[in-house]
Order: structure tokens, then C-alpha cells, then sequence
């Protein structure tokens, strides 16, 4: 036997007999101090092992199986689906495609004023329909935007104990902004498809960094992009997209920022988010966001059937596509010529000239003063083409420049002083939403 330890544990015994209360209350100031210790406590039970174990058997009776198949023939569900509205939709395909198999709604929508007015021959208008487990309808609903930019209207079918009912409710749109992004892995367009982003939004991100990312030619797999953009909304559904708040775009090792500011008094535009403006002297493009089929270098002209330098760049479109002028100006020729076909030339400067060839319309008149970005003609393919398509030129001192690469080299001017503390205020708020959009992206991406 150890007599050490059985000398101390005597003393402790003794020490606890004498002063109980003492002791009991250090313990407790130590436990409740949480003084970062662990505290082992014995039991001073008997030992679970020396228990008595007595082992109980009690008979279950399950549930009948016929209540219980009862009881789910009894249970009932509702469907819910969304479809979009085509042009070619009757109210029996509509319905179909809804999952809804109900004559008596195919009779009602066919019948109803409202419910043919609001459904039937409206492309693009989504459909929320609300049926039974048995595909009978229930309820179907449709929103739209009347004209009016504060307020939407929505139709409501609803099924009633006396038949199918349709009423139309006006309710007020919500303004509201969304966070988006998305990563290159073919093209612009194929990415914002991806990321459920509207055409019309990426339409603005080409347009905002044009002057600074060849979206034709320069894109890379891996390039990534954040935007922020308004929408109206109806029912949490996006009814209308607006303008592009803010926007990043990182390629080709580059990070491109840019916000919307208008100055006290101004037109509104785009700024680099430490003040610098993305607004050039000349467009990059004089058609909105397309695809280049023909750029600036030597080809093999179509009709002449040689090599020939291709001394600007052409545009697909379809007829009737709008033209725009890159610059402000003034109409110098407007009319046919040789293999342009109906062309108009625009004076920019005295050293400064852009062509606008193969068009179908001509809607300036020479002398006419023009302002950047103004619609002067639209897409055609008169004279030497082949095909319906823009052909433009830049010319400087006459000698035939990449349009591309002038639109570049333009200088940007800064946020004036008097509205630099509104713009940083406001730009501090769209570094911030930029940023939450990057996390989505990055979320997204992984």
C-alpha cells in the first residue's frame, strides 16, 4: 500500500469534516469562475454494473393497411408551373404546356374577353398556373407592364364554386436593383445566358467598356464580369430591365470599372469608379454590340474576286438594323455612290471622317448637324454586297484608319470638382455592391 496517498487522503477527509461549508464554497467559486479548469466530480452512486436490469416486452398493433391507403387516396396536392407566352399560343397549347388537361379552362379561355386579351397572341409574357393532382386548373395568373412605369396590371383566372372567374388588378411596380455576374467560356452573350442576364444588359456592358475591350476579337476563356442593374419588378418577376449601375470586367490580366453618375444639371454617364469618364469622342461601333464578319486587314473580296485590303469593317444585321453616328458631326454626303451603294460620310473635324455604306435608309440630309450616337440610316445591302450587312470607315486626313483602335485613343475627362464629393460618395456604395456581385459570381463559378 502506498502509505503517502493514504496520508493525504486522511487529512483531506479530516480537513472536510472539519470545515464543510469552507470548502464547498471554493469549489463552487472555482466552477462558477471558469477559471479555464476541468473538473473530474466521482459519483458517489453505487456502480452502474451492480444494477439490477429487468427487460420489459410489450405487444405493438401496427395500423390496418387498408386505413392506411385510405388515408393517402384521401390526401391531395397542388401543381405549379411557369411557362412563357408565345405568339402562335392557343388556350389549349398554353395550357398544355402548363401540364394543365382541363376542357372546361380551354372553353373559358377561349371565351373570357380578359383572359384572350391578356394571353393569347402576347409573346414574352410569363404564365403562373396553380393546378390540382388531376392537372384540373385551379388558378392561373399573368403580369405585364401596361406603359405605365410605375404601375403593372395581372390578370387572375381563378376557378370558383359557380365556374371559372377572370378579373384584371392593378398593383405598383417595384424599383429595384440586381446583382449578376458571369465567366467567359465562349462569348459574352453565352455567358449572360448562362447567368440568366437579359440581352439588354449585356448589350450596356458591351457598350460601357467598347472603348476599352475588343469584345469581337480580344475576349479570352476565364475572363470574368460583375454588374448591377435596375429592373421593375411585379410579383418579385422581373417585368422590365433598366440601366447598368455599375460594372466590372476583368480580361486579358485587366480589371475595367465603371458606375453611372450624372453631374447637377448634365446628362448622365459613365465614370471610371475614381472619377474618370468612359465617354469617348467617337463610338467604337456604329451599330450596337454585333458580331464583326469582316475586320480591318487584306480579304478576299467576294465580287472582285482578289485580294483587296478591307479598309474598314463590316457589320452584320439584319435590314433595317439602326446605324448610329459615332461622333458628333455634320453630314458632308448622303446619297449613292459607285460600290457603296447608298452611303452617307459624316465630317467630325477638320481631319476626322466616318463612311456609312450599303445601307437601306438614308435618314440625314447633307448639311444636317449630328450628335454622337444619333440614328442616321439603318442595315441594307445595296451596291457591292453580297449580303445585308454594314460597311464602315474612319478616315484621317483621308487616309483609312482601324476604327476600332480610334475609338481607343481618345481622351477621357474627370468628375468636375464641384461634384467630386457626391460622385465618391456614390462610388463607395457601388464598390461595395460590385463587390457582393464578384462573391455571387465566384459562388456561382465553384
Amino acid at each position: 500500500m502506498n502509505h503517502g496517498f493514504s496520508s493525504v487522503s486522511d487529512r483531506l477527509i479530516s480537513l472536510l469534516q472539519r470545515h464543510p461549508k469552507r470548502l464547498t464554497a471554493l469549489v463552487a467559486a472555482l466552477l462558477l469562475g471558469g477559471g479555464g479548469g476541468a473538473f473530474a466530480v466521482a459519483s458517489l452512486g453505487p456502480d452502474a454494473a451492480d444494477l439490477p436490469v429487468h427487460q420489459i416486452s410489450e405487444a405493438v398493433q401496427p395500423l390496418a393497411l387498408q386505413d392506411q391507403a385510405d388515408a393517402l387516396d384521401s390526401h391531395t396536392f397542388n401543381l405549379f408551373r411557369t411557362e412563357t407566352t408565345r405568339s402562335s399560343d392557343t388556350a389549349a397549347t398554353l395550357l398544355q404546356r402548363l401540364g394543365v388537361d382541363d376542357a372546361a379552362a380551354v372553353a373559358f379561355l377561349r371565351s373570357d374577353a380578359l383572359a384572350s386579351k391578356a394571353l393569347l397572341g402576347k409573346a414574352g409574357r410569363v404564365v403562373n398556373a396553380e393546378a390540382s393532382d388531376s392537372h384540373a386548373l385551379r388558378q392561373l395568373s399573368v403580369r405585364w407592364n401596361p406603359g405605365n412605369d410605375s404601375v403593372f396590371e395581372r390578370l387572375v383566372v381563378e376557378k370558383t364554386a359557380q365556374g371559372f372567374r377572370s378579373r384584371i388588378e392593378e398593383a405598383a411596380l417595384q424599383n429595384t436593383s440586381r446583382l449578376a455576374g458571369g465567366t467567359i467560356r465562349s462569348s459574352l452573350f453565352a455567358a449572360t445566358d448562362e447567368a440568366n442576364i437579359p440581352d439588354a444588359v449585356a448589350t450596356q456592358i458591351a457598350e460601357i467598356f467598347s472603348g476599352d475591350i475588343d469584345f469581337h476579337r480580344a475576349l479570352r476563356k476565364g475572363d470574368h464580369f460583375s454588374v448591377v442593374y435596375e429592373t421593375a419588378e411585379a410579383d418579385g418577376q422581373v417585368l422590365r430591365t433598366g440601366r447598368v449601375l455599375s460594372a466590372e470586367f476583368y480580361s486579358n490580366g485587366k480589371t475595367y470599372q465603371a458606375m453611372w453618375f450624372a453631374e447637377p444639371g448634365q446628362k448622365g454617364s459613365y465614370y471610371t469608379l475614381d472619377g474618370q469618364s468612359l465617354r469617348r469622342s467617337f463610338l467604337a461601333s456604329p451599330v450596337e454590340f454585333s458580331r464583326i464578319t469582316s475586320g480591318f486587314s487584306m480579304r478576299f473580296h467576294p465580287i472582285l474576286k482578289q485580294w483587296k485590303a478591307h479598309l474598314g469593317v463590316d457589320y452584320a444585321g439584319a435590314i433595317g438594323t439602326p446605324v448610329r453616328t459615332v461622333g458628333d458631326g455634320v453630314v458632308e454626303f448622303a446619297g449613292v455612290q459607285n460600290g457603296y451603294g447608298n452611303v452617307i460620310i459624316i465630317k467630325h473635324n477638320s481631319h476626322n471622317e466616318t463612311v456609312y455604306a450599303h445601307l437601306s435608309q438614308i435618314n440625314v440630309r447633307v448639311g444636317q448637324t449630328v450628335s454622337q450616337g444619333d440614328h442616321i440610316g439603318a442595315v441594307g445591302m445595296t451596291g457591292w454586297a453580297t449580303g445585308p450587312h454594314l460597311h464602315f470607315e474612319f478616315r484621317v486626313n483621308g487616309v483609312h484608319q482601324d476604327p476600332l483602335t480610334v475609338a481607343r485613343q481618345n481622351d477621357s475627362q474627370p468628375v468636375s470638382p464641384a461634384a467630386k464629393a457626391a460622385f465618391n460618395q456614390l462610388s463607395s456604395v457601388m464598390r461595395q455592391q460590385l463587390a457582393a456581385a464578384t462573391s455571387i459570381q465566384q459562388a456561382s463559378a465553384d
